[in-house]
């Protein structure tokens, strides 16, 4: 039943956040690929092949080269997600004072956010070079339960704001082919808050506390002396991105896109809030411990590759698709390590065992005529996760996609576009075995999730 370790939580806030994912995160693990209302209207397919979308700066540089004028463009997404859990678990797990987690089902821990995005691309004449700029956010999320629901001790609230500024030129002298480069400089940062069952924990230092004059009367016992923890942190870090785009006409084309992995070392605070009544008992049985105190991490987000194409069958229909591999296995554990040299386990490591995955997508695009295109597209988005390591930080799972869009030009500069994609999730399940991460008890349950996402978007071109 000890609890002494349960900051080993803050590795998900100081490296992972956490549940990096399912709050705003529609894509696999906790990416968001929400940049671009044009490629939300089709499902994100031909992503880094298709021309006129001026996210093509972060998705793929290669592709401004189709851009011959100036171009501005803003996004912006609205993101409502639905999370609800059924299910309970035992606190003091395998103790004699093993008892049902008290609480309720902890709300909708799913919230209502915009992820907006600016990007702007500059031909620089006709010597073949293009120039662009882009701010995004390519991970995200949010999520908060109530604080006394059964699943308190594993996680309250998950919040993670991370913005890319990509800078980035492409290359076309003429031939089928282009190329394009980006630097990336990311800033992340991190909030995480948790439950601490000091109650379980005071049982381990002295159990007359707990059964004097019997368990139900005891001033201690589990989940009867809650404290909490919260973490926060930030960081930021340098990565890359480069591809190709081959254009032989203007019916076909293909992309070709690999972003980086970039290193983060994560510093930040540890927060704790202890009971008035646990305080004095904590100085004898941990001295030392549960006291404010700083830390660090170090979390390596994972590099994706793309490839798009863009098929246009008749001079007014086009076929797109889109299919990209996220190493995920990059992130298999992540280790904590704490400025406050009495806390244990220091480092304290909290296993994550992520896949690597494949998201792809079809999608198809209508020109009505010069002012109206009409677009849908459908993508099935592989988890990363696995059942003996998810969360309810984490409650991801495989998820399919369902997306329409249309863009209005009322004229040759000024294009208006907006999209709206359902998000159906595989029932996520969790089933956690006691550990110190949780203040030694379980949770067992299953997700109710869906994800909705309006977009509206606005191109200039000059």
């Amino acid at each position: 039943m000890q609890t002494n370790t349960v900051i080993r939580i803050s590795a998900l806030a100081l490296a992972v956040a956490g549940g990096l994912a399912f709050g705003q995160a529609h894509a696999s693990g906790f990416q968001l690929k929400e940049n671009s209302v044009k490629a939300m209207g089709r499902a994100f397919a031909g992503s880094a092949a298709a021309s006129g979308d001026a996210s093509v700066v972060a998705n793929n540089p290669a592709a401004m080269s189709t851009f011959k004028k100036s171009a501005v463009q803003a996004d912006v997404t609205i993101v409502d997600l639905k999370a609800d859990f059924t299910g309970g678990g035992l606190a003091a797990a395998g103790s004699p004072l093993q008892q049902p987690l008290r609480g309720g089902n902890g709300g909708n821990a799913g919230d209502t956010t915009p992820i907006p995005a600016l990007s702007a691309i500059f031909p620089l004449g006709d010597s073949g070079v293009t120039v662009g700029a882009m701010v995004s956010a390519p991970f995200g999320l949010k999520t908060e339960y109530e604080p006394t629901w059964v699943g308190r001790y594993t996680a309250i609230k998950s919040e993670v704001k991370t913005v890319d500024l990509t800078l980035a030129a492409s290359f076309d002298f003429g031939s089928d082919v282009s190329f394009g480069l980006g630097l990336v400089y990311e800033r992340a940062e991190a909030t995480l808050s948790k439950a601490i069952d000091f109650g379980s924990r005071i049982c381990s230092i002295n159990v007359a506390l707990c059964v004097t004059p019997n368990p139900v009367a005891a001033p201690y016992g589990p989940q009867k002396n809650d404290g909490t923890i919260e973490v926060t942190g930030d960081d930021t870090g340098i990565g890359w991105i480069a591809g190709m785009h081959i254009h032989p006409n203007e019916n076909f084309a293909l992309g070709f896109s690999h972003r980086s992995e970039i290193s983060h070392d994560i510093a930040g605070t540890a927060d704790f809030t202890v009971p008035a009544n646990v305080s004095p008992l904590l100085a004898v049985g941990a001295p030392g411990q549960f006291v404010d105190t700083g830390g660090g991490a170090s979390l390596t987000t994972p590099s994706v590759d793309t490839i798009s194409v863009s098929y246009g069958v008749t001079d007014n229909f086009t076929l797109l698709g889109d299919w990209s591999y996220t190493q995920w296995s990059s992130l298999q554990e992540v280790a904590i390590t704490f400025q406050n040299p009495r806390q244990q386990p220091n480092p304290a490591v909290e296993e994550f065992e992520w896949s690597d995955t494949s998201f792809w997508s079809l999608g198809a695009e209508y020109a009505l005529n010069d002012q109206w295109t009409f677009r849908a597209g459908y993508a099935q988005d592989q988890s990363p996760t696995k059942n003996e390591t998810r969360t309810p930080r984490l409650p991801d799972a495989d998820r399919q996609w369902l997306s329409i869009g249309a863009t209005w030009a009322p004229s040759e500069h000024w294009e208006i576009s907006a999209g709206y994609t359902r998000i159906e999730t595989d029932d996520p399940t969790v089933a956690l075995a006691p550990s110190l991460a949780t203040s030694g008890s379980t949770l067992v349950g299953e997700y109710d999730a869906n994800v909705n996402l309006w977009g509206l978007s606005g191109q200039y071109k000059f």
